[in-house]
This record gives structure tokens, sequence and C-alpha cells, in this order.
């Protein structure tokens, strides 16, 4: 169920000019001081972000959240009354479905224009406007068993589905979204066919049927369940971070690879954000996006949920991240429309092969 931190205010501003044009550039119309926000981003470090906008602006955030579908399925149902005028999500493929169904108003902003990387955003529509705007990233990497698996058999997402791998896998539910983003952009690597193969190969080497999240399958690999696992990074880094000493002993058995340093590079998932479609305070919401650009938020994105920023140049403080890597990698360069365009033949594969 979806949780209301406080009440959602709807302020009674037209929109008329944006819905006409199809896009909202910032200076069109008066605003009330709300914001009224559909998150995914389920995270408790995210409230200082939050907080932080409020008392630079003075505008207040009213927050839903919820994951990635109930958010699609809940601006669907509520259609032109929705009060939501941010969507926050944590999926490339899902951003993509949103401007693909219309749930976004898309917005000029030099700000996020400069600030996102164009392979990050949305493709601008003819009159330069944006669905949305990746806001950070994660990148899906391979951790294994230091003490039973060679760096050298996992260093690329192929090698999963390799015979040596055999019986040492896990890895979660092959429809979680984080999973089916890797397996469209594997599918414009490849091609739809060797895909499959690969799919089904990796369905052979599994150690266990798929379960749990992220860091339920580090753990595995920890305890010896498993020799290699699939996981966004973020998840090992708050395992390196944390003051558990548990948790420190699982980050201290496992090694880490980010996969095809040497091909196309490792794939990279985006969190991003939009003004939501019928956004009754657009001008606040893009007051929030270019907020979420700033080095302030973006080093939040960084150092409080071990996350990459979008914004390039930017000081990394974040211990784990740059142990993971010393503070950069090669990520591919896959655009996300054909990631999302991918989802449903990944689906269909998935099924064909037995990947639960």
């Amino acid at each position: 169920m979806p949780r209301i931190l406080t009440t959602l205010a709807c302020a009674l501003t037209s929109v008329t000019a944006a819905l006409i044009t199809g896009f909202y550039a910032p200076a069109v119309s008066a605003q009330t001081s709300v914001l009224n926000i559909y998150s995914a981003r389920h995270y408790p470090t995210d409230e200082a972000l939050y907080s932080d906008f409020t008392k630079a602006t003075g505008i207040q955030i009213n927050r839903v959240d919820s994951d990635d579908a109930g958010i699609v399925a809940r601006l669907k149902a509520e259609g032109s009354a929705s009060p939501a005028d941010i969507i926050l999500l944590v999926d490339a493929s899902r951003l993509w479905r949103g401007e693909v169904d219309g749930l976004f108003l898309p917005i000029q902003s030099k700000v996020l224009e400069a600030a996102v990387p164009a392979e990050l955003r949305a493709k601008p529509a003819d009159n330069g406007a944006t669905a949305w705007f990746g806001l950070s990233t994660r990148a899906r990497v391979v951790v294994y068993d230091k003490l039973k698996v060679k760096r050298e058999d996992v260093d690329t997402y192929e090698e999963l589905a390799d015979t040596k791998n055999k019986g040492k896998l896990c890895i979660r539910s092959g429809s979680h979204p984080y999973n089916l983003s890797l397996f469209g952009a594997m599918t414009e690597h490849l091609g739809p066919a060797a895909t499959e193969i690969w799919l089904k190969g990796m369905v052979d080497n599994m150690a266990r049927a798929p379960k749990g999240g992220d860091t339920d399958q580090i753990k595995a690999v920890a305890s010896g369940e498993c020799g290699i696992a699939v996981t966004n990074t973020y998840y090992l880094a708050r395992l390196m971070r944390s003051t558990n000493p548990a948790d420190k002993a699982v980050a201290e058995r496992v090694g880490v690879v980010f996969p095809n340093q040497q091909s196309w590079g490792t794939h990279v998932n985006v969190a991003g954000g939009a003004v939501a479609r019928y956004a009754k305070n657009p001008t606040n919401a893009v007051k929030f996006l270019e907020y979420l650009v700033s080095p302030a938020a973006q080093n939040h994105f960084a150092n409080g949920n071990n996350e990459w920023p979008v914004v390039k140049g930017l000081k990394l403080d974040n211990p784990a991240l740059q142990a993971m890597t010393g503070g950069s990698f090669k990520s591919e360069l896959v655009p996300i429309s054909a990631v999302g365009m991918n989802q449903i033949k990944v689906q269909q594969m998935l099924d064909r092969v037995g990947f639960k």
C-alpha cells in the first residue's frame, strides 16, 4: 500500500497552455508553495533532499511512496484528476514506458539539459521539450566468492552462462525491472537468438531458483551457497559502509567485477524524474528537478544512497564507490528506448527458457 506522508494538496493552477502545446516552459503560470511527488525512491536518506529543498525554496513537499509499477498504475487510474506534480522512478524502462504512455509533461530547462548527458534523458521532441531526465545511475555488476571463483571467469556478462560456472549463479527474479533492463540491453548487444541462449545458460548455471533481492544474492555468495551473483552497486556499497560486523564480513568475503570493460561496458540503470502530465504546480516541479541536479543533491545521491551521479566532474567522497572502481568505469551506451522496446521480447524468452 502506498503511504501518504502528508495530506496531498492540489493547487488550482491553470496549465491550459502546457496541455495545448504538449510541453511546459517554467515561467508560464503562478504557483502556490506546494509540490506533490509520487516517488518510487523508498530510501530514508532521501529525506534530506526533500527538507533541504523546502528550506531553500519555501515549497512544501507532499509525497506518496510506491514502486514503479504502482505509481504508473495510479497515474493511469487518476487521469487528469491526479494531484501528482513530480514522478520519481528507479528503472530506465519504466521511465521510457511512462513517456510512451503519455504520463509525463515534457519540459524545457537549460539547467537540466546542461547537467544531464543526452544518453541519460529522453530524446527531445521537435519543439525541444524533454519528457524525463536521469538523476542518478546504478551499475549492474557481478559479485563472486573470492575463495572459490577466479575474477577472470566472471568479467563479462556472457560468462554467467558459461558451463565453467555451472551450479554457481544466484540471481533475483528474471522479471524484476533491474534484470529486465539488463536483459533488454543484452538483446541489443547479442541479438534476440543469442540472448535467449544466454538466458537458458544462466538457468542451467543456477545454484538455486531465483529468490530475494540483490542483498540476498550477495549474502548467498558470502555464505557459500553460490559462487557468483548479480547485483546493483548500491546494495553492495551499503554492506561495505555498514557498521554491522556481519555486513562487513559479507563485504570482505566477496569480490566485485564491472563486466565487459574490454567491450561495450557495464550495464547501467537509471533513476530519474519527470513532471506529471497533469501537474497543477509545474513551475515548482521544474524547480525541484533542477535542484536534483545541483552539486549538493548529486552528492547526496552518491554519498547518501551510494548511487552514481549523472552530473560529470563531481568529486566522489563515497569510500565504497571509490573502492569498487577508483571512481570511474566504462558504461554501455545502449539507448534507453531500445531497452524498453525489448521488454516484451525478453519476457517471452524468460518464459521459454524457464527463468522464473
